[in-house]
């Protein structure tokens, strides 16, 4: 058994030596596809090699945009006990509390229940939440 083994264990060794043997250009190709995505071109991609052009900011997200973006997911299912946007008997005593308790709860959670802070949108602006919340109320009355 030991002598299987310690074969085995030759054999594998071997095997790797034979595999780090390789050629500066072998090295440069595998480098080459494996490099991190956003990295690397697609063959027929003719804007490689051309420098990243950042996207302006085109300012707050409309309230639609960030529903349709964070809180559809549950607005819409009514997932996780989520009042579903439309559905005015499950929003009226929500509307009654006024917008700033909603905007409070949009951008700070409900603890106990499933609502996070902005709805998980880690990179939506309390503007932006508010926004959103003020189209899931006119939607819902």
């Amino acid at each position: 058994m030991n002598r299987i083994a310690l074969s085995l264990l030759a054999v594998l060794l071997a095997a790797g030596a034979v595999a780090a043997d390789l050629t500066d250009a072998q090295r440069a190709a595998i480098e080459e596809r494996i490099k991190p995505a956003g990295e690397s071109c697609l063959e027929g991609d003719n804007s490689c090699g051309a420098p990243a052009v950042a996207a302006a900011p085109s300012g707050p997200r409309s309230g639609e945009e960030v529903y349709n973006a964070a809180c559809m997911a549950c607005h819409s299912t009514g997932a996780a006990g989520a009042p579903k946007v439309g559905d005015a008997a499950a929003w009226a005593d929500r509307i009654a509390k006024g917008t700033d308790v909603l905007y409070v709860s949009g951008v700070s959670g409900v603890p106990g229940t499933g609502m996070m802070a902005k709805g998980g949108c880690v990179n939506c602006s309390d503007e932006e939440v508010h926004a959103a919340v003020d189209y899931m109320i006119v939607n819902s009355q």
